[in-house]
């Protein structure tokens, strides 16, 4: 089966999650498929040519898991976008918008070299926002845009704009599989 029909069989939808309205993607069931995670993370490693990204951030929380993946697959270091308060060491804080008020991520200080070339991973791709944010944070700290890559993405939500709007490139956005509204 191909990679993107392998995922839908494997991604559940929960609704009502976490609100009514809400139908939310569990991404445990393809945890518990090694083989499937394992040509998961060999995808979104070979989205981005070999040589051109030098570090991998994985979002909190569940991009920790895909990012920390890639990153050991890839033989890369790996550090953590985490959500305000989280670090323990000087970070560097870049607010984004939710669809209620706004929140912040962090990264150290010391987790980008300057000109670093950063492939930025996560999950799911909904409306952008932390992902975005993310990208801002690693022009702040003086490292380069490689990729963003994620294995869902909800394509209703045109999450796409807002990292346009934060200079990503088009080409450098990768998702694995993606679900319109209702499936």
């Amino acid at each position: 089966m191909d990679l993107p029909g392998a995922l839908q069989t494997r991604i559940r939808s929960v609704p009502d999650y976490p609100k009514p309205g809400i139908l939310f993607k569990d991404i445990t069931p393809l945890l518990q498929d090694p083989p499937l995670l394992s040509r998961c993370v060999g995808a979104l490693i070979g989205a981005f040519p070999a040589g051109t990204f030098d570090v991998i951030g994985g979002i909190e929380a569940r991009g920790f898991i895909f990012g920390a993946l890639v990153a050991h697959t890839a033989g890369k270091p790996f550090f953590p976008f985490r959500k305000l308060g989280k670090l323990p060491y000087q970070s560097l804080r870049e607010a984004y918008n939710l669809e209620y008020g706004q929140a912040e991520i962090e990264i150290h200080v010391d987790a980008i070299a300057p000109g670093q070339r950063v492939l930025i991973v996560d999950d799911l791709l909904a409306t952008g926002g932390t992902a975005a944010a993310a990208a801002r944070l690693v022009r702040r700290a003086g490292g380069e845009i490689a990729g963003v890559a994620f294995v869902v993405e909800l394509t209703f939500l045109d999450g796409r704009r807002l990292l346009h709007e934060a200079g990503v490139p088009a080409d450098r956005v990768v998702s694995l599989v993606g679900f319109r509204v209702g499936e």
